[in-house]
């Protein structure tokens, strides 16, 4: 599709873009990006405040579209006319959908197992704050202050050992599971930026994710029920060192948690400390 210079970027809902290019259009979400090329598309249509680009198909199939909403009321007028002047006339009978390139954007599975410990954990240390500060204000006279001084280094210390435990713990037998059960493929490196990473699952989908490394290719497992669930594959020595240190960081942040606890207690009690 030649002359995309003169055809508006349209800007819809949220962050989501449709932009033409040489060879088609481009349909940009948060999570996902469409490519589709000048063969796949049957006409393009404006509404109201919407752009739908209709695809081609087969005798007797339903056409499939992609709708972008909340643009531009003029900005839509000007890009469906641009569009639907460019689209050659079709001399053959297309499938659309199947010339359709999706990519998606996903966080590795490790990405969010952390973010949801750490968001626990951040609630374990406030609950610790606040327990020192009730154990400072009803405990005995006496031990009130120190205790409630020595629980937020105890404190602190639980955490801090309960998420090395975690993060080395969930990882191993979340991959354990997926080398047993997942589909594990080879990801090279993408052309996004740096640290991207992408694959191809069983539906066609390429997925991209984000990895800190450098090197052209990781090996992957993701879940044949949720392709989105990916886990880069660790080392056996990596495996070995998570599995062999997890248990003693977690053992030693609930130990920290219980010492924290028993402050407390003794404390509020008015028990001496020494």
């Amino acid at each position: 599709m030649s002359n995309t210079s003169s055809i508006p970027v349209l800007r819809g809902r949220g962050t989501a873009v449709l932009r033409s290019e040489q060879d088609g259009l481009v349909l940009e979400r948060p999570s996902e990006k469409l490519t589709i090329p000048v063969r796949a598309i049957a006409r393009v249509y404006a509404g109201e405040r919407s752009v739908t680009v209709e695809l081609r198909a087969l005798v007797g199939a339903t056409p499939a579209v992609h709708r972008i909403e909340d643009v531009s009321a003029a900005a839509a007028v000007a890009f469906t006319d641009a569009v639907n002047a460019l689209l050659p006339q079709p001399v053959e009978e297309v499938d659309g959908p199947a010339l359709v390139e999706l990519r998606t954007f996903t966080r590795t599975w490790v990405e969010t197992y952390r973010g949801k410990v750490g968001r626990v954990l951040l609630g374990c240390l406030g609950g610790t704050l606040v327990l020192a500060v009730i154990t400072a204000i009803v405990g005995d006279e006496k031990t009130a202050i120190a205790g409630a001084a020595f629980m937020v280094p105890f404190g602190g210390m639980a955490v801090v050992g309960l998420w090395f435990g975690a993060v080395s713990i969930g990882p191993w037998w979340h991959e354990t599971r997926l080398r047993r059960h997942g589909v594990t493929v080879v990801a090279a490196q993408a052309a996004d930026g740096p640290w991207k990473y992408e694959y191809m699952d069983s539906t066609g989908t390429t997925r991209v994710f984000t990895h800190p490394s450098t090197v052209p290719s990781v090996q992957v497992s993701y879940d044949s029920q949720d392709p989105s669930d990916v886990l880069v594959l660790q080392d056996s020595s990596t495996r070995a060192l998570d599995i062999t240190l997890g248990p003693c960081f977690f053992l030693a942040g609930l130990a920290a948690l219980a010492a924290t606890i028993g402050l407390s207690v003794v404390t509020i009690l008015g028990i001496p400390l020494s």
